[in-house]
């Protein structure tokens, strides 16, 4: 029976896995999130998912290694041709949403799978359409809920989300941080004895 091993410190993939119904460990260890320039955005997500697979992957031993399948994952929103990653401070925040204001954009994850048996990544990609947002709004937003930790200064599943968001093309859980309907796919082909998979 192996165990899943979830290789992020997100509360909000903690909580998608959980409401999914899968019993698994958080664990996750320091990343270089770094990428080559000239890597397609496309290819982005997933090789930073891959990155941190990798990384927890080796601090655990041969035994551990045996028992266990690693998930790791990681969600960027992608404007033009412009990635938007977690913004530095209030004012880079305030740049980024007044870039997405009124305009659409893809918000791409990459699913890295990693286990004794092998390994299995996916992309999974969802377009967003903002409204117009206020000078006021994205003020607001910023001073309040702090999207410091958040691919392009935003969580859907907050008041922006409420009063910024016009529609989407695709799985909002992607949006989130996790396409869970995916992921829970790809463990059920990938290690079908994994230890509470529903």
């Amino acid at each position: 029976m192996k165990h899943l091993i979830l290789a992020s410190q997100s509360p909000r993939r903690k909580q998608l896995l959980a409401e999914a119904g899968l019993t698994f460990r958080v664990r996750s260890v320091p990343t270089d999130e770094r990428y080559p320039e000239t890597m397609p955005a496309a290819e982005v997500a997933a090789h930073i998912a891959k990155g941190k697979a990798e990384a927890l992957w080796h601090t655990l031993s041969s035994d551990e290694q045996a028992q266990s399948i690693i998930l790791a994952s990681d969600t960027i929103v992608v404007s033009g041709n412009r990635i938007l990653g977690k913004p530095k401070d209030s004012d880079e925040a305030i740049t980024f949403l007044k870039l997405l204001s009124g305009r659409e954009h893809d918000v791409i994850t990459g699913v890295y799978l990693l286990s004794t048996s092998g390994q299995h990544d996916f992309c999974i990609r969802t377009k967003v359409y903002f409204r117009p947002l206020t000078d006021e709004q994205v003020a607001y937003y910023v001073r309040q809920y702090k999207p410091f930790d958040k691919a392009g200064a935003y969580a859907i599943q907050e008041w922006i989300g409420m009063v910024g968001i016009e529609k989407i093309e695709g799985d909002y859980y992607n949006v989130v941080g996790l396409p869970v309907g995916e992921v829970l796919a790809a463990l059920k082909s990938f290690c079908p004895d994994l230890d509470g998979l529903i």
